[in-house]
């Protein structure tokens, strides 16, 4: 793509979700783009670009991608005119390659997410993220739980409730992040969708793996095994 200079803040003002913006703001927001082309079937941006940008389609239809768990590119959400989505959050053990593609020939605005914040709402990003993340909560986490979970064996549905319950209540322990939270089996089988019989001997069996340990009846997450057994049983 070869960038070229942004254009007038008029056309940016008539992009319907980011019309809210006055034409102060419009006017440092098109001057801080960097605009680019790209034809039909060509490739926005994936994860390997840096996360720390944004996009604004100016022109064209995009569309967002991902593989599912059989190696299938399939289509999440069509993109027209104005922010471009960005791309959730990884997950341990899933491979999800998203990508944003060009559907028709496009006019592509990247911005550094920190200017575009600092320009629309007059905050700091990391202020602004703090906030964000703490009033939108981890949905996307139960999103993609959910939507894999109709695909996952009961082990890597557990590996799945440990590693999310071990961000949000972990302390650091020596052999990996403790639970601060009472880990009951009952509590444990209505997360993942089993009785709580089989958690009970999924649990020992996890034991027995050394993907878990307790400590004074805490129950001790080694994530790194963790992790490294959802990435063995990935099916991408």
């Amino acid at each position: 793509m070869i960038a070229v200079r942004a254009s007038a803040p008029r056309r940016l003002g008539g992009l319907k979700n980011i019309s809210w913006l006055t034409a102060s703001q419009l006017n440092k927001l098109a001057g801080a783009l960097t605009v680019s082309t790209v034809e039909k079937r060509g490739i926005i941006f994936d994860e390997e670009h840096s996360p720390d940008s944004a996009y604004i389609l100016l022109a064209g239809v995009a569309r967002i991608t991902c593989r599912n768990r059989k190696g299938q590119r399939t289509l999440v959400i069509m993109v027209a005119p104005g922010m471009v989505p960005g791309f959730p959050p990884s997950v341990p053990g899933f491979s999800y390659n998203f990508r944003c593609e060009a559907v028709t020939p496009c006019r592509i605005g990247a911005i550094e997410l920190e200017s575009l914040i600092e320009i629309s709402l007059g905050v700091a990003s990391a202020d602004f993220k703090r906030m964000a993340a703490s009033y939108l909560g981890r949905w996307d986490l139960v999103q993609l739980r959910c939507a894999n979970f109709m695909s996952c064996t009961l082990e890597e549905r557990l590996a799945l409730i440990l590693l999310e319950l071990s961000e949000n209540f972990g302390v650091p322990d020596l052999k990996g992040v403790r639970l601060t939270l009472p880990a009951r089996h009952r509590d444990l089988a209505e997360l993942v969708g089993a009785s709580r019989p089989r958690m009970t001997e999924q649990l020992i069996l996890f034991e027995r793996k050394h993907l878990i340990s307790h400590n004074r009846r805490q129950l001790v997450v080694d994530r790194d095994r963790l992790e490294s057994f959802l990435a063995q049983n990935s099916h991408l």
